[in-house]
């Protein structure tokens, strides 16, 4: 009895493998059955060149790298700007320790690094900072381009 089981179960899966085969693969994903056909279709195909940063900083209470852990700066960020220098910057400040320990807020914006002070939106967040709002103000605090290093001071304004 066990091996017409397995028979018809390997009949049914061969059968599935060899319709399934038999279809062309829709690389319109459908669009005459979403009633997209009428609208015209461009194809783009070309190659990016860019250099793509990603980080996993440490966040501390203070501005030496011994202060007292607070979280995490994880997310990365690309050069933007051609005649000036701005990056587009994805970013979620994980907190492992104190008060929001296991919350995250997360920043999305566009950073011109070399301003005296500059403002970054905050878009959402888990935990404490559910449904969170806000903006991130920025200010270098040490840069050394020779080390490719910069410690950055954040203030936070969130509402939630």
């Amino acid at each position: 009895m066990e091996a017409k089981g397995v028979v018809v179960i390997t009949l049914v899966l061969s059968l599935a493998a060899a319709a399934g085969a038999a279809r062309p693969k829709e690389t319109t994903m459908g669009l005459t059955r979403r009633g997209l056909a009428s609208e015209p279709m461009t194809h783009l195909h070309f190659y990016f060149h860019d250099k793509l940063y990603v980080m996993d900083d440490a966040l501390t209470e203070g501005p030496e790298p011994e202060s007292q852990p607070v979280g995490w700066a994880q997310g990365m960020y690309m050069s933007t700007g051609l005649a000036k220098l701005g990056l587009l910057q994805v970013m979620n400040l994980v907190f492992t320790h104190g008060p929001y320990n296991g919350s995250v807020v997360t920043v999305l914006g566009r950073n011109g690094p070399f301003g005296n002070v500059r403002e970054m939106p905050v878009i959402g967040g888990t935990g404490t900072f559910r449904f969170s709002r806000g903006y991130a103000q920025l200010k270098t605090h040490t840069l050394d381009l020779k080390k490719n290093d910069a410690i950055v001071e954040y203030n936070v304004y969130i509402m939630h």
